[in-house]
């Protein structure tokens, strides 16, 4: 787990943006409310070149207080609010993409919004400006990209606020989109987060100064009331360990600050420098209808419909949520991901484990995670959809453990070469859907990824493993086999596997008939604990045995938690009437297939099972 960092405000002002470009559409912008906007500008910041395709364009969405100006381009340029995530050789890297940021509508960084003027009137538009929705912003970003002529993306990327743009991006116009990435999001708010949101607005509205918007000719706007919801606001983008490293030792030193607020504390001297600072750059008019167009987005309250509106995606998934995030919280990236699993979209999901809370997304503390996930994505966009139909040919054992194929993650109490695979290969029927549960760096998924095999599903818990997928190519969902596999349909696969996992899971009954639910067909494969020279050690010795291959770990740090033979797992089948298809028996340290005494003669069995 990382280390909280400082804040991702801390570089933020409102000074000009010096690279913006702006363009304006003098048509109107009918609005999802019903209200439209006679005329609207955008302002918006690109990075790196469009190729020669126009293909290689990546939209960058910002969260509620974000705007345009999402990276520095040198020494001397302002910082970014993404500066860590965009530029030369970072993970959305400018040299390979042309970017995209584009300022939301209803901010107050260059795009229309309530400070503008109304042409209608001639005057602020201020508390008369329309309500405005996601679906608005993205339709705005969308008439952007028309105008640069840039007919498909390459990737929308957003975290937050940004996310809910993405996944707009992705259900509402799934033919301009390949990739997605969606950051610490939700298909819509909880209620505790939407009440955060009201508290803040009320505080602004009461604010003796707001005038029911129409502050901009009094000298004086609702300064107090967007300084108390930007200091809420900010409580909810950390989490309780980044803000007990921050304040816990000098509780009672805060920094010395000319201000109204309360700051007898450390914490309270903090909240009310970030309040301070947010009104210096942003419109309370702004805050105000961006937090409502937040609490408006909602993709579906229940799974049934979630899944039919993340099912009109055709683009290549990332989601990522983060341990810590109680504003946006791991559970609802997992509804996206198991609505986009039910519908058959290819999604790759992780949480990372983080003590930044929500801001975790904009800070350094994890990115070599989240950052090199999204960098490896959008790299391999096109694997999916763009491979042949399955082909029959068969890969060499030596290619079968080639890149990594030979690295396991800490559930396989194999550490060698894994000479169970090329048996596998040979039972997974040629163009099958395929699970493969406990995948590690998903060397089996990749062999069969180079002989044509289209629809190919990971999932595993450890992150660097995950990583390892998603750098292959490959569909990953971060997850523990031992909570099951609740994101996944009915006979949603051809085959699902389970290799060399079984020992370490806690209710092996509940995991095998999760996977005959799943899958048509199941293999599974073990270690038999039978095996004789395991036996005979023991009695010999009196000692669990040890081994560079079989069983490389002490008793007492083991992940085998189930010591169980041939026979034991052949009697389990009978006694549930569950069909054994084929029962191959091996001896890895011979290299050899066993027919003779099996439970005695071979250390590895692979079952092919169905129900």
């Amino acid at each position: 787990m990382s280390k909280p960092s400082t804040d991702s405000d801390a570089v933020r002002s409102a000074k000009p943006l010096a690279h913006a470009k702006y363009v304006t559409f003098e048509e109107p912008l009918a609005l999802e409310k019903g209200f439209s906007l006679p005329r609207v500008t955008v302002c918006y910041e690109t990075y790196g070149t469009l190729n020669g395709a126009r293909d290689n364009a990546i939209l960058i969405c910002h969260a509620l207080s974000g705007d345009s100006h999402v990276a520095s381009r040198d020494a001397a340029d302002d910082p970014g609010w993404w500066d860590l995530m965009v530029g030369p050789g970072k993970p959305i890297d400018t040299e390979l993409y042309f970017v995209i940021c584009p300022n939301n509508l209803g901010g107050c960084r260059g795009t229309t919004g309530p400070a503008d003027i109304d042409p209608t009137s001639g005057k602020p538009y201020g508390g008369d400006f329309p309500v405005i929705t996601t679906g608005d912003i993205v339709n705005l970003q969308r008439r952007l990209l028309d105008h640069l002529n840039i007919q498909v993306l390459r990737a929308a990327i957003g975290g937050s606020m940004g996310g809910h743009q993405v996944l707009t991006w992705a259900t509402a116009h799934p033919q301009r989109l390949r990739g997605a990435v969606a950051l610490a999001t939700s298909p819509r708010l909880t209620d505790q987060a939407l009440a955060f949101d009201i508290v803040g607005r009320n505080a602004i509205l009461r604010d003796p100064h707001f005038h029911a918007g129409q502050y901009y000719a009094n000298g004086q706007g609702p300064n107090v009331g967007l300084a108390v919801a930007r200091m809420l606001a900010h409580i909810t983008y950390l989490s309780l360990e980044a803000m007990t490293e921050k304040f816990a030792r000098d509780r009672l030193h805060p920094r010395a600050l000319e201000t109204e607020f309360e700051t007898q504390f450390s914490v309270g001297s903090y909240l009310a420098y970030q309040g301070h600072r947010f009104v210096e750059r942003f419109d309370a008019n702004s805050y105000v209808a961006l937090t409502r167009a937040m609490d408006l987005f909602d993709l579906g309250a229940t799974p049934e419909k979630l899944k039919a509106t993340m099912g009109q995606s055709t683009c290549r998934w990332l989601v990522i949520s983060f341990s810590s995030d109680w504003l946006f919280p791991p559970f609802q990236s997992e509804q996206l991901a198991h609505a986009l699993l039910a519908s058959n979209r290819p999604v790759t999901y992780a949480q990372v484990e983080s003590a930044c809370g929500h801001d975790a997304f904009l800070l350094a503390n994890d990115i070599g995670q989240y950052g090199e996930m999204t960098r490896a994505f959008l790299k391999n966009i096109e694997v999916v959809s763009e491979l042949p139909a399955g082909s029959a040919a068969r890969v060499s054992e030596k290619a079968a453990l080639k890149d990594g194929g030979n690295q396991h993650s800490e559930t396989s109490i194999f550490h060698g070469d894994r000479l169970d695979f090329q048996t596998m290969l040979e039972l997974i029927p040629a163009r099958s859907s395929v699970l493969d549960l406990g995948c590690g760096p998903g060397a089996l998924l990749g062999m069969l990824k180079e002989q044509g095999f289209r629809r190919l599903m990971g999932v595993e818990c450890d992150p660097d493993s995950v990583l390892s997928c998603t750098r292959r190519g490959l569909d990953v969902i971060r997850a523990d086999l031992n909570l099951g596999l609740p994101g996944f349909a009915d006979k949603q696969f051809d085959v699902v596997i389970l290799s060399q996992t079984l020992q370490t899971v806690r209710d092996v009954e509940k995991m095998l008939l999760d996977m005959l639910r799943v899958g048509k067909r199941c293999i599974v494969s073990f270690p038999n604990f039978g095996y004789a020279p395991i036996v005979e050690e023991i009695l010999r010795t009196g000692h669990t045995p040890v081994s560079s291959k079989l069983l490389p770990h002490q008793w007492y740090n083991s992940p085998n938690i189930r010591f169980f033979t041939i026979a034991d797992f052949e009697g389990f089948c009978r006694d549930r009437n569950i069909a054994i298809h084929e029962s191959i028996a091996i001896n890895t340290e011979c290299g050899i297939r066993v027919t003779e005494e099996p439970n005695r003669n071979a250390d590895l069995a692979i079952f092919t099972i169905s129900r």
